[in-house]
């Protein structure tokens, strides 16, 4: 009786699994069960992430601006092109042909994939600089080619991995292990559907169960990822993708089912209605009771576009505008950038995601681990919520909706965050003498601060507003990186969550 009993605390006490402790629900293949699975509140403390959209379509790095780079096999094969501006149609096809010639296919491009460059430690280094928490990553994207020594990837009778072909290397491996040396997030983005796969162009149900499913599953298994990222749903149904079914190995029976986070792409209809998070494209924050996630490139393409220019990147204040906005409304940002075929991250990317993590040195508390408050932004006098019609919504709306508005149009003077009891404000201009909170009355005690300027700042209670006295302005306490917004924060201004 005594052994027996020593053996069970031995057990209880030193053979208990370290780390959090996960229930042992069981999920069903239905909807009603998966979308009861919470996201793991890390995602919603995160708030910024960095996509990389990188592959064979790397290589050409080119499609008209406006369009996605990345969709360079089906713009050049089906000589049609859709995005903002107007086109004939075979503008890649024309641009193949002149820079291959007309014996060149997009598979053959893959042996010009060497990524001779890539140090994914230097990548990491860049991410973690930027004041990114976590990186999605495409492990293969709508033509098929397997950033990985996907086996799968070859059923098409040929090599399209990049371990057996382009640079040989298992691109996806080196990456993933160079993140899991810093507490960044690992996270893979998966292609559901491939353009021109043969089972998918005559027999859609073998393509799932004999190619999606070994192959994703085989994904999950090597590498473990943090998030796994779906897209190119849109083809079918979920019921035709059988993705309930997925989801339920993945949430039971998989490597990562205690831990891994998903978003909202599992077919035709699913997304802000299923999966984990709900994400949004190349739009303007949203307002979703589920933690969400917009995802959009610094210019108007996912992979590399050698057609972009200066103009058509977003500056660091509207990116660090565009973050306060969306974490604002609860949201997270996925800022992807695209690598050159070489594997190198260019240089005006490298600056904008430098420019963004010094401001985030000085005011990452106002975003990080926040919640959104009763209110996410304080709006002047004026219509609201200007945005240009566009397909791609450019990243520049959020200048026009702050610091430069068109004739007759409000902005955004102020948003607010909150952590506990406290309440941040984020003002995307200096606000002269006084920064006035509408409708908001300090509590006695409120402690108010400029964040990276430590004395306290005088405030009070007038006309039913709060108004805070601004500190001297000061160039050089202010540098560039500080000038794209300003955050204050307002201890005790709250009741307890």
């Amino acid at each position: 009786m005594k052994r027996s009993l020593f053996v069970l605390m031995f057990t209880t006490i030193f053979l208990w699994p370290a780390g959090p402790i996960f229930s042992q629900k069981r999920y069903t293949a239905d909807w009603a069960s998966l979308d009861s699975r919470p996201v793991a509140s890390w995602f919603a403390d995160a708030k910024f992430g960095i996509f990389i959209h990188w592959g064979v379509y790397s290589v050409p790095a080119w499609s008209p601006k406006g369009t996605y780079s990345e969709w360079y096999q089906y713009w050049l094969q089906e000589r049609n092109v859709f995005g903002n501006g107007k086109y004939q149609g075979d503008e890649v096809y024309q641009y193949h042909l002149k820079n291959y010639g007309p014996d060149v296919t997009y598979y053959d491009l893959a042996k010009r994939f060497k990524a001779a460059l890539y140090d994914p430690g230097e990548w990491v280094s860049l991410f973690d600089r930027a004041g990114a928490k976590y990186i999605v990553v495409t492990s293969k994207h709508h033509d098929g080619f397997a950033m990985w020594p996907s086996r799968e990837a070859n059923d098409r009778g040929f090599p399209w991995n990049s371990m057996e072909t382009g640079p040989h290397r298992d691109l996806l491996g080196e990456l993933e292990k160079a993140i899991r040396k810093t507490d960044l997030k690992f996270g893979i983005y998966y292609s559901l559907f491939e353009w021109y796969h043969p089972l998918w162009k005559m027999d859609r149900e073998k393509f799932v169960t004999k190619h999606f499913f070994p192959q994703f599953k085989d994904l999950v298994a090597r590498y473990k990822p943090d998030i796994v990222w779906p897209d190119g749903e849109w083809m079918m149904t979920a019921e035709q993708w059988h993705t309930p079914e997925l989801l339920a190995w993945l949430f039971n029976d998989s490597p990562v089912a205690a831990t891994v986070v998903v978003n909202d792409r599992w077919g035709k209809g699913c997304r802000q209605k299923h999966g984990g998070y709900f994400t949004t494209e190349y739009k303007a924050s949203g307002d979703y009771e589920k933690p969400w996630e917009e995802c959009r490139g610094m210019g108007f393409s996912f992979g590399y576009n050698q057609a972009e220019d200066i103009q058509d990147y977003n500056s660091a204040r509207a990116l660090v505008l565009l973050l306060v906005d969306i974490v604002s409304h609860g949201g997270n940002l996925l800022l992807d950038i695209g690598p050159t075929a070489q594997g190198k991250i260019p240089v005006i990317m490298q600056e904008r995601l430098l420019q963004m993590g010094e401001w985030l040195k000085v005011n990452g508390e106002a975003i990080y681990g926040t919640r959104k408050w009763d209110k996410a932004v304080q709006w002047s006098e004026g219509k609201r919520d200007y945005q240009p019609k566009q397909h791609y919504l450019g990243g520049d709306y959020i200048l026009k909706q702050t610091i430069d508005p068109e004739p007759g149009y409000a902005v955004k003077e102020l948003f607010f965050t909150r952590k506990g009891d406290t309440l941040y404000v984020i003002s995307p201009r200096w606000s002269g003498q006084e920064m006035v909170v509408k409708d908001f009355h300090g509590p006695r005690g409120m402690r108010v601060t400029l964040l990276g300027y430590d004395r306290p700042l005088a405030w009070e209670n007038r006309a039913g507003n709060l108004v805070v006295k601004m500190p001297p302005y000061d160039p050089e306490r202010f540098g560039e990186s500080r000038r794209l917004a300003y955050a204050f924060r307002l201890e005790g201004a709250l009741g307890e969550e």
